[in-house]
């Protein structure tokens, strides 16, 4: 006898109790004795009351004097959701060429029937024929009822997963980002050189809040004070550089003043643990803020729904909120590591407070020094500089302009060596160490 659920089981085992008929009840509460109701269930007169998960797929033996008798014989009580947990229950006879028939029994009170199929007009139609109730009907048009409403639950199903799994790309597609840089911080064996990169990201990506709408001018005093706060570099808006150059060549001197403070910064500490420190902080931003994303995207999934009040596509919606928090996790990875590393140290706190008043600090002054840091060998001269001057004064602030023998080259400029490449892939990515 085929249920289609563990409280109809229980429900057939009461009614077979109360008419003296022994039985076996197979499902998911008697799964220690499944193995030998199932051995059981082929042997003469046994009954078996199964659900349509339990004992499928199940070679039933036939006990001795059943095959003759006509085989197993499957009762179903519903017909299921699925026509393929039909076929499943179908095919618990008949098995290895031994004989079996299967008969099904639908009510139009079931939930299949009354949510998908016919049954009011089938109802309707009985009433008017003067049919008894619980009378037994056979008709192939019954049965193209049955089918059609099995046909509108799979078609409703597949739409849910299909929906679900659209929901669930977003998430991969993220997850695959976030994971594929966290391992390329552990497979890497120059960490230094991507917090570099981190900087030379997270500078541009910072400046576009800061630019005026309305004129479309970067406005520096705002921006420059978000630098100083976050990198020991003092800058200032009316620094002679910043007359001489455009937007993107005074990022580029920005990124490379800040490089310059994180190569003097670096000369000091111990080399042995700074390889470790840097991978460390940034692998544990990386946890830190994707374990707070996943909570954040499990919020939005949950309140889009809401859109449809407005008249518009949940999943579209929940795409460009998912983007947009997205960028947001990626830029706070970016500038958590950066404040960390820039406020870590492998020194005691005193000779560290020494060695930051050290740091040049004027944009113009130790042109020469802060040139050399940002180069390919800056850490090497950054790290000279400090053993030649271990507790030099600060210097006086002058500033001077600076003159150039070349026109300025622009990250998204073709690199003149004539490679064909933007400059910052090229010779640009030499010159940065890189």
């Amino acid at each position: 006898l085929g249920t289609a659920s563990v409280q109809s089981s229980e429900i057939l085992s009461r009614m077979l109790k109360r008419e003296k008929i022994v039985h076996n009840v197979l499902n998911a509460k008697y799964h220690m004795q499944e193995a030998e109701i199932v051995a059981r269930a082929g042997l003469k007169g046994a009954v078996t009351v199964a659900t349509n998960m339990a004992g499928r797929g199940t070679d039933i033996k036939l006990g001795e004097g059943v095959r003759e008798a006509g085989g197993l014989f499957v009762i179903a009580t519903e017909r299921h959701q699925s026509r393929r947990i039909d076929r499943q229950l179908r095919g618990r006879c008949s098995r290895q060429g031994d004989p079996g028939m299967s008969v099904f029994y639908v009510s139009f009170e079931d939930d299949l029937m009354v949510k998908f199929g016919a049954a009011e007009r089938m109802t309707r139609m009985m009433e008017r024929f003067g049919l008894e109730e619980g009378q037994e009907l056979e008709h192939k048009w019954l049965n193209k009822s049955v089918e059609n409403a099995q046909k509108k639950v799979e078609q409703r199903n597949y739409l849910g997963r299909k929906h679900i799994l659209e929901y669930d790309d977003v998430m991969n597609n993220q997850r695959a980002v976030v994971y594929g840089y966290r391992n390329r911080i552990i497979q890497t064996e120059d960490p230094h050189s991507m917090v570099l990169d981190i900087i030379e990201e997270q500078i541009p990506t910072k400046a576009e809040e800061f630019f005026n709408p309305d004129s479309g001018d970067l406005d520096y005093d705002a921006f420059l004070e978000w630098v100083n706060i976050h990198f020991p570099v003092g800058l200032s808006p009316e620094a002679a550089e910043f007359e001489t150059r455009d937007i993107e060549g005074n990022l580029d001197f920005i990124i490379e003043r800040v490089k310059a403070a994180y190569n003097f910064k670096c000369a000091h500490e111990d080399p042995d643990v700074l390889e470790n420190l840097e991978r460390y902080i940034i692998l544990k931003n990386i946890d830190e803020a994707w374990i707070e994303h996943l909570y954040e995207m499990d919020g939005l999934r949950e309140s889009i729904g809401n859109y449809r009040y407005a008249q518009k596509d949940p999943l579209v919606e929940y795409k460009l909120k998912a983007y947009e928090i997205f960028t947001g996790l990626m830029d706070g990875i970016r500038n958590s590591a950066l404040e960390t590393l820039f406020s870590l140290t492998t020194q005691r706190p005193e000779d560290y407070q020494n060695i930051m008043r050290n740091m040049p600090q004027n944009l113009s002054s130790n042109t020469d020094i802060l040139s050399d840091f940002a180069g390919s060998d800056g850490l090497a001269a950054a790290s000279a500089h400090a053993a030649a001057n271990p507790q030099a004064p600060a210097q006086p602030q002058i500033t001077l302009p600076i003159k150039r023998e070349e026109p300025k080259v622009g990250r998204n400029d073709p690199c003149p060596c004539g490679s064909g490449k933007k400059y910052k892939k090229c010779c640009g990515k030499i010159s940065a160490g890189v």
